[in-house]
């Protein structure tokens, strides 16, 4: 870590303490469904506008791009933070602030470490910043559950062969993510002809198949050279107490850090599928999405880079960087061999509850975070 720039860091985010907290009350209350962006990338792209940047837009996945010395052919570097949250709310959204603290659906995943990308975005704008390599700052779309990271896919998509290394800032510090827990997700479906339930007992029923699919895939078992987890995390079907149900399905997933234990977890669930094909109902697979494990990585590079983001972790929080492996917008990067850290810029609770509170206190030490990160390349 470039021990210089500590001072101008701290100067800033201590200048930016009460804009801070104003501009997470503006955008923590504009709604962002998964695939429903529009209203916040707007609202991005308009502020980074405002603040002089010059090459900024809203790409076909609803991300937000500032390109900051980004010329054709160079290599670069991505800074991110999702702009969807997990409610499905198209309406303003609630808040309430007791104390040090500020209550909204969404409020610390992702809306707080998106103000911190924001705000460390500005100070390289207005400061006409150098850099030794590009500097992407992305607001991206699609990071929570069914977006499957289509957001951060649509960047590497894009710009994928000049990246050569990735932050995202998302959850709470002083969480370090930097390995990929990949997962596979499906709807299973099991139909049957069905019928009355006394009129036509005996027939198979799709509530009563699908119950006995999901028994024999809580028996399977999970590879053992990496952690590999499983979860049927929703069930529905049928009509009314009286009918035999035509109908059921489920939503299914495994996950691993581990590419190999999710391949060997894809071919275990294949083979009880095809055993309970034709057992009195058919059963359809609809792939949800996929989220991939670490790639091809090179363990040192990645090592050095995770250094450098615990360092910055260290210097602003106090505390030791937790290091971790997750499912976050560095997955794609990691299963690309790129080296990749998620990281928090913010400290808070109940992540994914209408009840998500983050502490006020608590962002500049973020925002310093961030912006350290960033002066980290820097022309010297």
């Amino acid at each position: 870590m470039r021990e210089r720039n500590i001072p101008r860091v701290e100067a800033y985010a201590e200048s930016c303490r009460t804009e801070q907290a104003e501009l997470l009350r503006t955008l923590g209350r504009l709604p962002a469904p998964t695939k429903s962006e529009e209203l916040r990338a707007e609202f991005c792209r308009d502020w980074l506008t405002s603040q002089g940047a010059e090459d900024v837009y809203i790409d076909e996945a609803k991300n937000v791009i500032c390109a900051l010395g980004c010329e054709e052919g160079r290599d670069m570097i991505v800074f991110a933070a999702h702009t969807d949250i997990v409610f499905p709310d198209t309406e303003t959204l609630p808040m309430r602030e007791e104390g040090n603290r500020l209550y909204a659906p969404g409020i610390g995943d992702d809306t707080a470490n998106l103000v911190n990308l924001l705000l460390a975005a500005r100070y390289l704008i207005q400061n006409k910043t150098e850099f030794a390599c590009g500097v992407l700052i992305v607001a991206n779309a699609c990071e929570e559950g069914l977006g499957n990271l289509d957001g951060v896919r649509a960047v590497f998509d894009r710009y994928g062969s000049r990246i050569r290394g990735f932050y995202s800032f998302d959850g709470h510090m002083p969480m370090c993510c930097n390995g990929a827990v990949g997962s596979f997700r499906y709807r299973i479906t099991c139909r049957t002809t069905g019928g009355h339930s006394y009129g036509d007992f005996g027939r198979s029923n799709a509530i009563h198949l699908l119950c006995g699919l999901v028994e024999e895939l809580y028996q399977i078992e999970p590879p053992q050279s990496a952690r590999t987890t499983f979860n049927v995390g929703r069930i529905e079907g049928g009509t009314t107490v009286n009918s035999i149900a035509q109908e059921a399905s489920m939503l299914y997933e495994f996950r691993s850090a581990s590419q190999d234990c999710l391949e060997e977890m894809e071919k275990k669930f294949r083979a009880v599928l095809e055993k309970w094909q034709d057992c009195g109902g058919t059963f359809t697979v609809e792939l949800l999405g996929v989220r991939p494990g670490d790639g091809p990585l090179d363990r040192e590079e990645l090592n050095r880079f995770t250094g450098r983001s615990a360092q910055v972790i260290h210097a602003f929080t106090g505390k030791e960087a937790r290091i971790i492996a997750s499912s976050t917008d560095s997955n794609i990067p990691l299963s690309l061999g790129i080296p990749a850290n998620t990281i928090g810029a913010v400290k808070g609770g109940l992540a994914h509850t209408r009840e998500e509170w983050v502490e006020l206190d608590s962002l500049p030490a973020g925002l310093k975070i961030a912006l350290a990160l960033m002066l980290e390349y820097e022309k010297e």
